[in-house]
């Protein structure tokens, strides 16, 4: 069974204990989140998302991207730029797709 989630204004197939890495959650490592915006589950398309249907996560770790270098530069102007940037990301690893307005069952 998959589903593709909404998440961070990007889209994700997922499956049962599949690990995503996504954009930043305000999350503690171990906390359990779920994800309302389920546009298909299992070939069924939501007219823009699936009623009833969630996905249950657990935040594996928040962590950071790859440096990505910014660099500009005119020539003959004598005038360059260099900027880094790291992007915050948090890896979620999938527990459950529930339909049917089920809830997350609870952690033990």
């Amino acid at each position: 069974m998959f589903a593709v989630i909404k998440t961070g204004g990007k889209q994700y197939k997922v499956a049962a204990n599949d690990v995503i890495t996504i954009e930043k959650l305000v999350a503690e490592a171990g906390e359990a989140v779920s994800f309302d915006q389920v546009l298909m589950v299992d070939g069924e398309v939501g007219a823009p998302i699936v009623a009833g249907a969630t996905v249950a996560g657990e935040v594996v770790e928040q962590t950071r991207g790859p440096k990505v270098i910014s660099f500009k530069k005119r020539r003959r102007q004598n005038s360059k730029r260099k900027r880094g940037h790291r992007q915050d990301l948090t890896v979620v690893r999938i527990t459950e797709i529930l339909t049917g307005g089920a809830k997350p069952a609870a952690k033990a």
